[in-house]
């Protein structure tokens, strides 16, 4: 009897065949931050399927361990390795520390044009998300895809920088902020409306510099998209393209983040997920305020099939993240974020 049990059966055999798969499959993307979407444009996308495979990797450490088998070492072993990818997926609890007083609070939303287009059929959603921002009242607030329209319903602040470029110049990235703002800039990424603004302030005896990102967009609607054989290759090569868009605009940034020697906060929205070479390149050793402090997976895209994180807050290793909240309300295809954070 005890024999038998040593032995897998074919069934068995299998399903740790599939489950060599996806643990091979796991390990691979511990090294796509490392690849260049530029030399390795189809390595890029499937970092996006991360989540797909650390879930199924617990899928099968979970099976085996019920099936009282050795097996489930294999997941185990590549769950463990990649210990930092689970994590920044998902977080069991929050890490929330008491803020202290100079503390600054910051917000990024990617509003969708405030459904200027009636993606949502809910005519009051521009009202509702300047509602969300009043209430949650953050010193600094910064918009992806703003439109001019909206300007004067963020009158209570005080001052702020619209960046306007698609070609009617209605649309673009925005920054509001609670703090006099010294100085202001624009990052222009060639052969796209997509861009990166940013804005100095003087806070706690110490300039700070605050950036508002928003990296090349997929154009992926999961809902309207037809995957034939046909299609899904052409929306394999749109999507590498688009990476490769990416890492230019990223490396475009990184000269900018370079010459500025003050503190920083990134908001924004990255288009591409954590597991990204994008996402490495831009954040380097900077702290990510979701793993410093967040909670569940974080998710801040609408995507139905498994949880996205494209919309990022980072900060300075001098500061500290006290808190990290991702907003439940669904008035747009992303979802607000927001986090205060101290500085140390």
């Amino acid at each position: 009897m005890s024999e038998k049990k040593k032995k897998l059966s074919f069934l068995g055999r299998i399903i740790f065949f599939f489950n060599a798969v996806f643990a091979a499959l796991l390990l691979l993307s511990y090294i796509l931050p490392y690849a260049v979407p530029k030399s390795f444009p189809i390595l890029s996308v499937l970092s996006l399927l991360v989540p797909v495979f650390i879930v199924i990797n617990f899928f099968f450490l979970f099976f085996w361990i019920l099936n009282v088998r050795k097996q489930f070492l294999l997941s185990f072993f590549v769950l463990i390795i990649g210990y930092s990818h689970v994590t920044s997926l998902y977080k069991i609890s929050d890490t929330t520390t008491k803020p202290t007083e100079n503390t600054i609070s910051v917000m990024s939303y990617n509003v969708r044009l405030f459904n200027i287009y009636e993606w949502l059929k809910d005519e009051s959603i521009d009202k509702k998300i300047v509602e969300l921002v009043r209430s949650e009242s953050p010193d600094i607030i910064a918009f992806q895809e703003f439109h001019r329209n909206q300007e004067p319903a963020f009158s209570f602040y005080p001052h702020k920088y619209v960046a306007l470029k698609s070609q009617n110049k209605k649309t673009g990235q925005a920054i509001f902020s609670k703090f006099p703002i010294i100085h202001k800039g624009s990052l222009e990424f060639p052969n796209t409306p997509n861009n990166a603004i940013y804005i100095d302030i003087i806070k706690y005896g110490d300039t700070i510099r605050v950036y508002n990102l928003h990296l090349q967009s997929l154009h992926i609607n999961p809902e309207t998209e037809e995957f034939s054989q046909k299609n899904s290759e052409r929306l394999l090569k749109r999507m590498a393209n688009t990476f490769k868009m990416q890492q230019s605009q990223a490396e475009l940034f990184e000269i900018n983040r370079k010459n500025c020697n003050y503190k920083k906060i990134i908001l924004g929205d990255f288009n591409n997920t954590q597991f990204s070479n994008v996402y490495k390149t831009i954040k380097g050793d900077m702290k990510d305020a979701f793993v410093e402090a967040g909670k569940g997976f974080g998710k801040t895209l609408d995507f139905s099939y498994f949880p996205m994180r494209i919309d990022f807050i980072l900060a300075d290793e001098s500061f500290t993240v006290n808190t990290f909240k991702t907003f439940s309300e669904h008035y747009s295809d992303h979802f607000a974020i927001k986090s205060v954070i101290s500085l140390d």
